[in-house]
């Protein structure tokens, strides 16, 4: 094993119980999981970060003020928290226009791409958890998902519109956050297609084969199937350059986003994961990709050209650390999103890595005082956000 996934001592402030589970009959863990350990922001293997809104002489518990964003202009590495506070951008502004959202259901006897799968026996319970987490047994399993899609006001019919896909929808924030940046002018006016995903998590789950595996086909799927129906029902058309669509996600939906623009660079330039999942979680197994997403920064994005993504990427010091019976050191979070940034700046890919206090595994309160500053900084460098 790679002496660089073996955690520290120093990098905690909490110790990690790695118990043996009990089971019942079906494998279903009815132990309580033990709280991830906290990482400190100067653990070994984590990027140099650059307090925000700190103080001179404040140490790493106490930096950041709450509220307070990295720069919307600036890449690296930045540290926020352990405070925190609703943007304001979350909140409907009487006299701004506001876009229209629209939802429809897909099912999986339509896809050619997505029949539907469970690691779940018949009759087993919900959270079921196989035993041999790399040997998967899975079984056909139905699904409907809901897509829900925003168009702003600002959309002139017959035009190509901007897009940015997001994972794990519907999201009830995002509308506002759009029509509050788009008349700022932070942003350009595009819709959101926001698509539920096909149902469980992890190994051997729909869910966790449309966003762990590692290949375009998720994005595939996106375009030949989601894509047309969104522009069929809402009445809108979606650009196909690159440079003007972005996806976003968090958690195995994060990864996913990534890997929406890392096998399609065609179709994504812009990228923003919470907690992303750059851990080892595809199934089915992969030889061209041993060691699922932990392979983007273990060998990818190392040995692979730069690419023409612009990525966000947040992490919380008490992210996920370990849960699952894999034990293999590719099964921690913050670990995961460090080796991240720093195999991003190390092929000078325009990234910007927040890393934040006190939170957990997709924070919601992190992500509710970041989305809007994550959203102008994916944006940045769009060269018209004012265009109608």
């Amino acid at each position: 094993m790679n002496s660089s996934r073996t955690l520290g001592i120093t990098g905690f402030v909490g110790i990690v119980l790695l118990c043996t589970p009990i089971r019942n009959a079906f494998g279903a863990d009815e132990r309580p999981r033990p709280e991830p350990p906290i990482r400190l922001p100067d653990a070994p293997g984590t990027p140099v970060l650059t307090p925000v809104g700190s103080k001179p002489g404040e140490t790493a518990a106490l930096r950041g003020a709450p509220g307070v964003n990295p720069p919307v202009d600036k890449d690296g590495d930045f540290l926020i928290g352990p405070a925190y506070v609703r943007a304001p951008e979350l909140n409907a502004v009487e006299g701004v226009p506001k876009g229209m959202v629209r939802r429809f259901t897909m099912r999986s006897a339509d896809s050619t791409i997505y029949p539907g799968i469970t690691k779940v026996p018949p009759g087993g319970p919900k959270n079921y958890m196989p035993p041999d987490l790399a040997h998967v047994q899975i079984y056909p399993m139905p699904y409907t998902r809901t897509v829900s899609v925003y168009v702003p006001a600002q959309y002139r019919p017959g035009t190509q519109a901007p897009v940015i896909v997001t994972q794990d929808g519907p999201d009830d924030t995002l509308p506002t956050v759009l029509d509050n940046l788009i008349a700022q002018h932070r942003v350009p006016a595009m819709v959101a297609v926001m698509i539920q995903n096909g149902g469980g998590d992890a190994q051997g789950s729909e869910r966790g084969l449309e966003y762990d595996t590692m290949s375009g086909r998720y994005a595939e799927f996106v375009e030949s199937e989601v894509i047309p129906l969104v522009e069929a029902q809402c009445g809108v058309v979606i650009t196909k350059d690159p440079d003007k669509r972005a996806a976003m996600g968090g958690s195995s939906g994060g990864v996913a986003a990534f890997t929406m623009a890392w096998y399609h660079p065609d179709l994504y330039h812009r990228v923003i994961t919470y907690s992303g999942t750059y851990v080892n979680q595809a199934s089915p197994f992969n030889p061209i990709a041993p060691d699922g997403a932990w392979e983007y920064h273990e060998h990818l994005i190392p040995q692979s050209p730069r690419k023409p993504i612009r990525v966000w990427l947040q992490v919380g010091d008490r992210d996920l650390y370990n849960p699952n019976s894999l034990r293999d050191g590719m099964h921690d979070w913050v670990e995961a999103n460090n080796r991240m940034a720093i195999a991003l700046k190390a092929k000078g890919y325009h990234y910007q890595y927040v890393f934040s206090l006190n939170a957990r595994h997709v924070d919601r309160s992190v992500k509710e005082q970041t989305l809007p500053q994550a959203l102008e900084w994916v944006w940045g460098d769009f060269p018209n956000k004012s265009a109608r």
